[in-house]
């Protein structure tokens, strides 16, 4: 028989760390969940680098920007997209990560830019030919992230009397401190589904690089990520709680407006990819299909079909 819902009572907190001279140092399972996601990240784009006996001294400064990129964006990502008069206001407060705050959006933004600087400095190789293979195990790293706020008892969906869902915990500062716990009614468990789906992604995009070797393909990889993971978050949104005053009455949140811009990005590259695939596979050569030889090859059987 099914549970009629399910409380969550699991503490943000994993375990604490006794100081001498201030509080405890709590270690939270969300910071966890993001070091173990970036390590999983780190360790499998290690073993792609080894597949293509890469620099390695591009996949060490690519590490770096990356982590650099995903704090730095993510933070601002969150003080200027949902609530910008604020931290404008009291811009030291920006700089308070660990009372929570991170968007998404912005860490794909900042990531986006770090890329830009890695490829003109480091690589000097299309953004697209990094991205293809970064982007093979984010899915993994932002579900760990999302069963993070699980355990924050954060970023939740509406009310919904569906057989699996959670009853949030509401005052959890209060309640860390001994205060009774004020549950939520049972909602939507939002972070459960946007996991499923980004590691659903992952899944796809390690298939397509190590069975299909789709990175040859210049941003087919990167455009199917993008739709998995963009389109997936906006379609969960539906079900989610807004995340500021400002997005009630509003048909699309900023979440999914936000998503709409990657979205497109995502179909324009996955069908890019595609078409040069094809084209691959016309001339019979995968490896070659950027050199100047294979490109005339392919504009003289294109002039003959018209």
């Amino acid at each position: 028989m099914l549970l009629s819902y399910i409380t969550w009572t699991a503490s943000p907190v994993a375990f604490k760390i006794p100081t001498f001279f201030w509080d405890d140092l709590e270690v939270r399972w969300y910071g966890i969940a993001f070091v173990v996601g970036f390590t999983l990240g780190l360790w499998i784009v290690g073993k792609i680098w080894k597949h293509e006996k890469l620099n390695i001294e591009w996949f060490d400064t690519l590490f770096f920007y990356v982590i650099f990129a995903t704090v730095i964006g993510s933070r601002l990502g969150h003080c200027l997209f949902y609530n910008p008069g604020y931290y404008l206001a009291n811009p030291l407060e920006i700089f308070k990560i660990w009372e929570g705050g991170l968007a998404s959006h912005g860490g794909t933004l900042g990531i986006i830019i770090a890329i830009w600087i890695y490829s003109k400095r480091v690589s000097h190789k299309s953004m697209l030919w990094t991205f293809d293979r970064l982007v093979v195990p984010v899915g993994f790293v932002a579900a760990l992230i999302r069963l993070g706020n699980l355990m924050n008892h954060e970023i939740y969906g509406h009310e919904t009397n569906v057989s699996w869902a959670f009853k949030f915990i509401e005052n959890v500062p209060s309640w860390l401190h001994g205060y009774a716990p004020i549950y939520s009614h049972p909602s939507h468990p939002t972070q459960l589904y946007e996991a499923f789906f980004y590691i659903l992604t992952a899944c796809i995009c390690l298939w397509m690089y190590w069975k299909r070797e789709d990175y040859k393909y210049n941003g087919l990889i990167f455009g199917v990520f993008l739709i998995g993971i963009f389109l997936s978050r906006f379609f969960v949104e539906f079900c989610k709680n807004n995340q500021e005053e400002f997005e009630e009455g509003m048909f699309l949140n900023m979440g999914q407006l936000l998503s709409i811009p990657f979205i497109i990005a995502g179909f324009w590259f996955m069908f890019k990819g595609l078409k040069e695939k094809s084209r691959a596979k016309a001339v019979g050569t995968v490896q070659d299909i950027h050199h100047p030889t294979v490109k005339k090859i392919v504009k003289k059987k294109n002039l003959k079909k018209k």
